[in-house]
């Protein structure tokens, strides 16, 4: 019998049913980790629950971390503003109208110790979003962490660090790629020795999707990132079987849950594989261990209270797929700044996933699905293609120099909003089921006066602070900055010295250049 098929978003044809025998000596724990990195999975211990959040100042921030901590998050996400991001201090004329928008504004290590205080560094676990800037944040956290008489070889977080997919897919990057590179790989050879359960990397295809990528893109991009960062690692001698340990990956969730648990269990498997093929041999390093975010382009303006529904189904879906942590974003998104009622239920919702979904009472429940596993070995064999043409060109950085990755991913947002547009893609109180409503959703709204608060706190710092120590800090890094040695040690001391976010982003500026795209 003939069998008729659709086409997922992905491109891959679905067919009616699946009944082919499928492979089953593959085990979780075992490599090439298709089901799971750990045996036990969630039997054993839950995913880290994480909410991303940062606004405002770091008073503001601080107090919604609080508040999340009581209601049981076991991890931090902390969200940057834009100026952050690009390095530039909130008094900063390019920061005028951004100071405190899309995340908390951080100028010094007074403005971390007010975004962390009363919360024990060496008592969580934090991920911060951020990547041109992210030696620096890295910096601020372990000086942190020694004010507070911390063992920097003990606190464990991550930085997101990965400035390859910005200039793919997100922008927000300072330098030019050869710089940037170095920056990364002096982060990989300082923390492996100095700050050991600090993931160094996480490695996103988060933003490859919410530019408009397919799950297929998104794998393919992430994996191929992934390598040349493995390259520039072992190109400064870094033992893969210790580095690669450090490494973590951050992917998106989509609605369509068995593509999306077929991403996820693919991306293992392809990664074992890459990390073999250059020379991993313990298990530990060939194991891709990824944080979630469900995903914000999903979410829609019209009928917002419907984004619960989805961001319950992609959470869902990291869980089936065996996610080490997971953020659930709040339903209000596509609006505003998540508020805490939204931030809140977003945070039930993960709890109601583990504790009563049953998705945890067993290990890789999908597995031997006829579907989910076809469709694993599809979605895999779709993203070996795309990498195999990557490799052709020389690698992940040559291929966003020739815009590969980022036309691709121009074309797959064309394809998917054209179907939205078409109504062949429906989207629920979208384009269809639609209804004259009043939305009544509170907004989380940012006052404009946060930049003035910020740009007196930089008054004072630089009246109180030892200028002449502060200056020569400066000056250090910009000579090691012509060097091969690593830089992470003199940022850590000029952050100690209450240099700024800004004055060291500017003054790898004065030797590097900026990258135009």
């Amino acid at each position: 019998m003939e069998q008729k098929t659709i086409k997922i978003d992905s491109g891959i044809e679905i067919k009616e049913l699946y009944c082919e025998p499928i492979k089953m000596d593959e085990m979780p724990g075992v490599f090439p980790f298709t089901r799971g990195v750990h045996a036990a999975m969630y039997r054993d211990r839950l995913w880290t629950m994480r909410q991303y959040a940062g606004f405002s100042t770091a008073e503001e921030s601080n107090k919604r971390y609080h508040f999340l901590l009581g209601q049981g998050v076991s991890g931090l996400s902390v969200a940057f503003d834009l100026p952050t991001q690009i390095g530039y201090d909130s008094d900063h004329a390019m920061s005028e109208g951004e100071v405190g928008k899309v995340g908390v504004a951080i100028d010094s290590l007074r403005d971390m110790e007010l975004l962390f205080d009363g919360i024990k560094l060496s008592d969580i676990s934090t991920s911060m979003t951020i990547n041109a800037t992210g030696f620096i944040l890295l910096a601020l956290y372990i000086a942190l962490a020694k004010k507070q008489g911390a063992d920097i070889k003990k606190i464990s977080g991550t930085i997101q660090n990965d400035i390859l997919k910005e200039y793919a897919a997100r922008g927000t990057y300072i330098y030019p790629p050869t710089p940037s590179m170095r920056l990364i790989t002096d982060i990989f050879e300082y923390c492996s020795k100095e700050v050991p359960k600090w993931n160094t990397i996480s490695i996103s295809g988060y933003h490859i999707r919410e530019a408009g990528s397919n799950a297929v893109q998104e794998l393919a991009f992430t994996l191929a990132n992934g390598k040349a960062y493995l390259q520039a690692a072992q190109e400064k001698n870094l033992d893969i079987n210790v580095f690669a340990q450090r490494l973590s990956f951050f992917f998106n969730a989509h609605n369509n849950i068995f593509e999306e648990v077929a991403k996820f269990r693919a991306a293992r498997r392809m990664w074992a594989h890459i990390t073999q093929s250059l020379g991993a041999t313990d298990p530990r390093a060939q194991m891709l261990r990824f944080h979630t975010q469900t995903g914000g382009s999903t979410l829609t303006a019209k009928q917002p209270k419907n984004n619960i529904v989805r961001v319950a189904l992609q959470g869902l879906s990291a869980v089936l797929g065996g996610t080490q942590s997971l953020h659930t974003n709040g339903y209000d998104e596509a609006l505003s700044l998540p508020t805490e009622e939204a931030a809140g239920i977003a945070l039930k919702t993960q709890q109601i996933l583990a504790y009563e979904s049953g998705a945890t009472d067993t290990v890789d429940p999908l597995a031997g699905s006829f579907y989910v596993e076809a469709l694993t070995n599809e979605v895999e064999g779709a993203a070996w293609k795309l990498i195999e043409k990557i490799d052709a060109m020389g690698g992940a950085v040559k291929a966003i120099e020739n815009r590969f990755m980022q036309d691709e991913i121009a074309r797959s947002a064309y394809a998917y909003n054209k179907a939205i547009e078409d109504g062949s893609k429906i989207i629920v109180g979208v384009n269809k089921f639609t209804a004259a409503e009043k939305n009544d959703t509170p907004l989380l709204r940012i006052d404009d006066s946060i930049r003035q608060v910020q740009t007196e706190k930089l008054k004072k710092l630089r009246a109180e602070r030892n200028n002449d120590k502060a200056m020569a800090c400066l000056a250090t890094i910009k000579e090691k900055a012509g060097t091969t040695e690593n830089l992470m040690p003199f940022v850590i001391d000029a952050v100690e010295n209450l240099c700024t976010l800004g004055e060291i982003s500017d003054t790898l500026r004065d030797v590097w250049g900026e990258y135009k795209g």
